[in-house]
């Protein structure tokens, strides 16, 4: 392998002030461990077992086929005219009473063989894997931390060392145990019981799930945390593959479009000392003070199958040990060499920011701005929100509570080499690196963000309705789709099936006959119903979608039990059947509007790109007093639009759930 190390300038190591004695001495040799408080490598230590519960979770279930299409049928209603609408309920029941059965019967059979796992799980990974299109913008989505509550704090070096070390700390207490198992506990006090704590830890972990749901404590899968560090996507001809090192120790910095490693655990596991930590990011910053002459990273920007033939040229031309070295890194921080000064500029930053200073294939980046905003950024096929979102508080909050480095420590005067990645390259190589920076920033021009911020009202009021503050926001998207164009379009909202062992997502369809006549009521008849008529169509709206997310978070949604099935056709190499042809089908699936939802006090917040070239991608938080989003388009114009009439629509919901007359638009 190729590579050099750069130059540590003396002038810039600065003395050991601040350094902390609860790590190991710097510079100590690796076979010597000296005493410590380990409670400084975890970020805590669980009574209960980190993995406790996965031996007996409950197996994510299959739907009855006859459910499945009566909820698909349910979907398509208030998407279709009635001839429309008759023909796609001829081909369902067709496909219901005919290969739907046979498939489903298969699909049963194939599910009883394979207790180990879910029946989407295998089916999921494939689809991502096998997806073509580039991670970024298309899959890869963002989480944006707010900023560090001291603002002293907030200094590039000193939030990447501390976040850096916190999420090693995360990383221990995965990799011991110590972690504390994800429980959704419908009365939170039974989580905060130390003898009940102790009765589950002394379960049998073939028995433990059943010990937590007599009190109605939900233990949630936790698989994935396996992929969240040392892994890549690998790019592949025709579908890529995961890969997972077991021993890794070193951390993958970018900066510039350069690439650094060094290790920041110990054989043991103990952590590199912060102060070192920080003299190695000090010194990177230095080092990387302007671009390469090509920009490598670009390439993971490429469709897969383009990404996939460089790939290989570089390993022919003995860069291998070098990828190898950025496929096992610990994870990628990005220190980037711009300050986003808003939120749309942020938002570009952590999505895609300008390609050269991205491995965007690593199972996630930590991205630190030269103003101290911080995010991650996450490749979607090993895994869902779930693990990114409970590592982004574990390590927020670590971070803030107990920082690792102050605002006036100084970097460790002698630290261990640090390597610098040079990969050998030839014309073919050069030439796609350059062919992907064009396309990348032709694609980087096109998508466009806004933010949108509602102060009307929030989650309280909604609550006090005695309603849902989801349902009410997923009311209006469908409101403002149909303002702007007339018709009702192709709705999605993720929900997790963490509940079950393997589960990945549902969907939940938000548009539905409910919405549709709510809409028609407050938009196309407005004045023609009483307040109290408008104020139940809103109510049966909120009741339908806790409905919708009641039967996701129980697995019986029908869009995955549809799209295992129609895997099983692509497997055995069958003809697809009508049902799959339909336009129907295919219309219901071009999502314009595509919708997800966190909270944490972590999370500033997040986005994703549009899934299809006419969409929307919309991030958004319902706050205890206003509503918030973050979309994304490749439209500009719709897009403003969307948010002018989703402000309407909000403002009609508020004046009818307040009893005052509707405004005139």
């Amino acid at each position: 392998m190729h590579r050099t190390r750069p130059q540590w300038r003396a002038a810039a190591l600065l003395s050991l002030v601040g350094r902390r004695a609860y790590w190991r001495t710097v510079g100590q040799p690796e076979g010597i461990v000296s005493e410590q408080d380990t409670d400084h490598q975890f970020v805590h230590r669980s009574t209960i077992p980190t993995m406790h519960f996965q031996a007996s979770l409950p197996r994510l279930p299959i739907p009855k086929l006859e459910d499945t299409i009566n909820r698909y049928l349910a979907a398509q209603k208030p998407l279709l005219n009635d001839e429309q609408y008759r023909h796609t309920e001829k081909l369902a029941r067709e496909f219901e009473n005919g290969m739907g059965m046979v498939l489903h019967r298969d699909l049963l059979e194939h599910d009883r063989n394979s207790k180990h796992t879910s029946y989407i799980s295998g089916p999921w990974y494939d689809m991502y894997l096998s997806a073509r299109d580039p991670v970024v913008f298309n899959y890869n989505p963002f989480i944006a931390l707010n900023p560090d509550p001291k603002p002293e704090y907030n200094c590039q070096v000193v939030r990447a060392t501390n976040l850096v070390v916190s999420s090693l700390k995360f990383l221990n207490s995965l990799k011991n145990d110590f972690l504390r198992p994800d429980i959704y506990y419908v009365n939170p006090k039974w989580g905060q019981n130390k003898i009940f704590r102790h009765f589950l830890r002394i379960l049998p972990p073939s028995v433990s799930w059943y010990g937590a749901y007599m009190v109605n404590a939900y233990p949630l899968d936790m698989s994935q945390y396996r992929s969240l560090f040392n892994s890549t996507r690998i790019p592949n001809l025709n579908k890529d593959t995961l890969f997972t090192s077991e021993f890794a120790r070193h951390l993958l910095v970018m900066r510039n479009g350069h690439f650094y490693v060094f290790e920041v655990l110990d054989p043991f596991g103990n952590i590199l000392h912060p102060s070192e930590i920080q003299a190695h990011l000090t010194q990177i910053i230095y080092d990387a003070d302007r671009l390469p002459a090509f920009e490598l990273s670009y390439l993971t920007t490429e469709d897969r199958n383009t990404w996939a033939t460089v790939r290989q040229l570089l390993v022919q031309k003995g860069n291998e040990e070098n990828l190898k070295k950025i496929d096992s890194a610990v994870f990628c921080l990005c220190l980037d060499d711009a300050s986003p000064q808003d939120e749309i500029e942020l938002s570009h930053c952590m999505l895609h920011g300008y390609g050269f200073n991205r491995w965007f294939d690593k199972s996630f980046s930590l991205i630190i701005t030269s103003n101290g905003a911080a995010g991650v950024n996450f490749e979607h096929s090993w895994g869902d929100g779930v693990a990114v979102l409970r590592f982004v508080n574990e390590v927020y909050r670590d971070s803030t509570e107990h920082p690792a480095a102050l605002p006036d420590s100084s970097p460790a005067l002698f630290v261990t080499s640090c390597d610098k990645l040079e990969f050998k390259m030839n014309h073919a190589i050069t030439s796609a690196i350059s062919a992907a920076r064009t396309k990348f920033e032709e694609k980087r021009k096109t998508i466009v963000f806004r933010t949108f911020r509602y102060n009307k009202f929030g989650r309280q009021f909604v609550v006090s309705q005695k309603m849902s503050p989801d349902a009410v926001f997923q009311l209006a998207c469908q409101m403002s789709a149909y303002r702007q164009y007339g018709k009702f379009v192709p709705s999605y909202e993720a929900c997790s099936t963490a509940a079950f062992k393997h589960g990945r997502t549902e969907t939940i369809r938000p548009t539905s006959l409910y919405t549709k006549k709510c809409a028609n009521a407050l938009i196309d008849e407005r004045g023609k119903y009483s307040m109290e008529e408008m104020r139940n169509m809103i109510d049966e709206c909120s009741k339908y979608h806790r409905r919708l997310q009641l039967e996701a978070t129980l697995g019986q949604g029908f869009d995955r039990h549809l799209f295992a099935l129609k895997y099983l056709i692509q497997v055995k190499g069958g003809s697809m059947p009508d049902f799959y042809n339909d336009p129907a089908y295919k219309n219901i699936n071009h999502i314009i509007i595509s919708t997800s939802t966190l909270s944490t006090p972590a999370v500033n917040y997040g986005g994703f790109g549009p899934v299809v070239p006419d969409g929307f991608g919309v991030g958004y938080n319902v706050f205890d007093t206003w509503i918030g989003s973050n979309m994304t388009s490749y439209l500009e114009e719709d897009l403003e639009e969307f948010l002018r009439c989703l402000e309407y629509s909000l403002n009609d919901i508020f004046d009818v759930l307040e009893g005052r007359a509707l405004t005139q638009y």
